[in-house]
């Protein structure tokens, strides 16, 4: 199988960190009322449910044999208790229920926000970082993940916490019974103990593996999704469906490893819990012979007790096994949440950043140098001053740096030399806000976003008026087209604009991008899906509105820039020529071969 980035094992393989599970409980510390309430109703039903070995041994010890002296007596006795026993059960049902309520609505608290906290990050992430893993990879933490250990952080360890509670309580109960009987109880709790230590490197090693498996599915998931178009074109699903296959293989392979472990402490409880069983009624027997001989039955109501007490003892051991599997689940999923959430933001406003007054549109590269890759520049010190309202085109060979030069202009990448200025402010000193907000930006990867046409085109400026919306749509003649659908601007535009052209999708989009009212217009490759005779009406809509912008135009189509005041010919990370149409052309140079090559591939055509 190739080895793409949706395959690909994240390296994450360090020890148990107790420092992330304490971070965590920030999250929990923001409901410290409702987590309160719910301790206290467990533990009062704890304490309810305990008084039931009690009562039954009281009926059994004292009760039943006073009834051999006074019966009427002891009946009504044990009828008043009876009574009091099916109380307390309804008592702990109607406990437990308002505890469940109160878990369910803290735990979905507590998965909104870790959610939020993780998805506002992810939108402060510079294009590096998605450039740099599979979309698929980064929604399995936002979404599954937050999800495992939300539910961890209100259930598992509360419970956690409570099942240790109730095996105090338990203690308690029993020690205060008998001493010597307790001793029997725990005997087999080292053997228990010494399974989870020497278990638990196994375990975390294959929960952390079963996580990077269930990243790779769904990144990979993802991938296929969005090229489902692709795959069937190319007749792919054969091959793609093995690849699937695979990767579910290797999660499946490594999920049934981590739960054959984790399933190995119920069956060692249960069996621990059964010899103990065992081993008090051979203990009641050697201990208690002789007060069996003075006494007869009167020990055997403590003996159920015991019992009955052991099994309660025991449940809470096998449930905090059962929550020490959701720990290791946890952990895994919290480093990868963490990592997210840790992840440095390459472009952020810097310290005593000020906002950008309202601009001129003047643009300067001082000796700008830029590397995706340390040591590999991509732009090689470039110089250039453009004036307010002046018109650039950047065209040049793929690769060349065209889109990285506009990407600089909006900072969507710091420079790694030199400055980028606009009037004279330096972009790296002042808000990231205040200078997208006076940009308008149409990159070459046109996006529709669910909801109405209005809603895409209002996306530029969400304060706009339907009228300036519609005058936006006229001025790039998305009108037309738009009033002959069915529900004209309100027609629903489906996931990515399906249903649309990519030529309807590329208008739309610049009608937003025109709505926001720039001082500075990028067009990153924006006529690249529309056809010739679309171009020639879009050529005309946005003439009138570039005047008095300043415009950086990124194109391969060279007669989308013919009447540009500069262009600028980029080849290898600098400006190998510059000037307007004419001046190139009579130059001869590297963009006259350019533009007489597109001419003689046009001829062709025709």
């Amino acid at each position: 199988m190739a080895r793409n980035k949706y395959n690909i094992d994240e390296e994450l393989d360090a020890p148990f960190n107790w420092q992330q599970f304490k971070r965590a409980l920030v999250y929990v510390k923001n409901y410290r009322k409702q987590i309160a309430l719910m301790f206290t109703l467990s533990i009062v039903s704890s304490l309810l449910a305990l008084l039931s070995p009690r009562i039954q041994a009281y009926i059994i010890d004292t009760l039943i044999p006073s009834g051999v002296s006074n019966a009427s007596k002891a009946i009504l006795s044990i009828i008043v208790l009876g009574v009091g026993y099916f109380l307390v059960h309804i008592a702990t049902i109607f406990i437990n229920r308002q505890r469940s309520l109160i878990s369910v609505r803290t735990s979905q608290s507590m998965t909104t926000d870790m959610r939020t906290d993780v998805y506002t990050h992810l939108q402060k992430l510079g294009f590096d970082y998605y450039d740099s893993r599979p979309h698929g990879k980064i929604l399995t933490r936002v979404i599954n993940y937050v999800n495992n250990v939300s539910d961890f952080l209100t259930n598992g360890l509360i419970n956690a916490i409570l099942q240790m509670i109730n095996l105090v309580i338990i203690f308690f109960f029993m020690i205060t019974m008998s001493p010597k009987m307790t001793l029997v109880v725990l005997a087999g709790l080292p053997i228990f103990i010494i399974y989870v230590a020497l278990t638990k490197p196994m375990q975390r090693r294959f929960r952390q593996k079963a996580a990077n498996k269930q990243s790779n599915v769904t990144a990979y998931l993802s991938e296929n999704i969005n090229g489902a178009k692709v795959t069937q074109a190319f007749a792919r699903e054969e091959m793609n469906s093995g690849i699937f296959d695979g990767l579910l293989k290797e999660n499946r392979f490594y999920k049934l490893r981590a739960a054959y472990v984790a399933h190995g402490m119920y069956p060692i409880a249960a069996m621990l819990m059964r010899l103990i069983k065992c081993t008090i009624y051979v203990a009641a027997v050697y201990w208690f012979r002789d007060d069996f001989i003075k006494l007869g039955v009167v020990q055997i109501g403590m003996i159920t007790a015991m019992v009955s007490y052991s099994n309660q003892f025991w449940s809470p051991i096998m449930q905090l096994g059962n929550i020490y599997n959701q720990l290791m689940d946890a952990m895994s999923y919290l480093e990868r949440i963490f990592q997210v959430l840790d992840e440095p933001v390459s472009v952020e406003d810097n310290d005593g950043a000020k906002e950008l007054p309202p601009i001129e549109g003047r643009v300067q590269f001082d000796n700008v140098l830029f590397e995706y890759e340390k040591g590999i520049p991509v732009i090689k010190h470039v110089n250039f001053d453009v004036k307010p309202g002046e018109s650039i085109a950047l065209v040049g060979p793929t690769g060349a740096g065209k889109s990285t030069i506009v990407n600089l202009l909006s900072r969507f990448y710091n420079v790694t030399e030199g400055a980028v200025l606009i009037d004279g402010h330096d972009l790296q000193k002042v808000t990231l806000n205040s200078l997208r907000r006076q940009m308008g930006v149409m990159q070459q990867d046109t996006f529709i976003f669910s909801g109405t046409i209005m809603d895409n085109i209002r996306y530029g400026r969400l304060n706009a008026t339907d009228e300036e919306c519609i005058a936006a749509a006229k001025a790039v003649h998305a009108d037309d087209f738009i009033r002959e659908m069915e529900d004209g601007y309100q027609t629903e535009t489906k996931e990515r604009g399906e249903g649309l052209s990519a030529g309807q999708k590329q208008l739309i989009s610049f009608a937003r991008t025109l709505l926001s009212d720039p001082r500075i217009l990028i067009l990153d490759e924006a006529t690249s899906c529309v056809d010739t005779n679309t171009e020639r009406l879009v050529q005309e809509g946005i003439s009138a509105l570039l005047e008095g912008r300043t415009s950086f135009i990124v194109a391969h189509r060279l007669s989308t820039i013919r009447n540009c005041d500069r262009i600028f010919y980029i080849n290898a990370g600098i400006i190998a020529e510059e000037g307007n149409h004419d001046a190139l052309i009579e130059k001869k140079g590297l963009y006259y071969d350019l533009y007489t090559s597109q001419i003689k591939e046009l001829m062709a055509q025709e």
